[in-house]
């Protein structure tokens, strides 16, 4: 008996030590990348506001289908069985607003469209931001993001950059 209840207060304990770990972690992150086009800010804009065009640059959205809302294109499916979208939610000056839609959660994502140093060249930046709860193992996830979402945005940017200086 003395065992076992040292082993639900170690538990206990264990389990208080981490979640006060945890709440140091923030719960706002943000990913991004830049990226330098020698193209206009229009040419640029025409790719990132459009979804057709995103099968163009988009990493591993050409085999995707497209995700119609109130009989416009307005994003991608990319996994439609696990039902996962990305979805265009507002389209400004020098900017696109989307959103990557999982099926527990919304991550805020877009491009913003910046004028660089130089004749007809821009910088693109591609963001992703993550609001996390205040649970555990959502925190310590949060250190995988950017091993795991960097790669795919420096390669849509990559893409697009080569797409657009052709």
């Amino acid at each position: 008996m003395r065992f076992l209840r040292l082993i639900i207060i170690s538990l206990i304990f264990f389990s208080l030590i981490i979640t006060g770990i945890s709440l140091f972690i923030p719960s706002y992150i943000t990913i991004s990348r830049a990226v330098h086009i020698n193209n206009s800010s229009e040419a640029v804009m025409q790719e990132l506001s459009d979804p057709v065009r995103w099968k163009d640059w988009y990493p591993a959205a050409n085999s995707v289908e497209l995700y119609y809302e109130k009989g416009r294109v307005r994003g991608l499916i990319l996994d439609n069985i696990k039902q996962r979208y990305i979805v265009i939610n507002e389209i400004k000056e020098n900017e696109v607003e989307a959103a990557y839609v999982l099926p527990n959660r919304k991550v805020k994502t877009g491009w913003q469209v910046a004028p660089s140093i130089g004749y007809n060249s821009v910088t693109v930046k591609w963001y992703m931001d993550f609001r996390l709860r205040w649970y555990p193992w959502e925190k310590f996830s949060s250190f995988m993001f950017e091993r795991v979402y960097g790669p795919q945005i420096q390669q849509g940017l990559d893409n697009l950059k080569s797409l657009l200086e052709k």
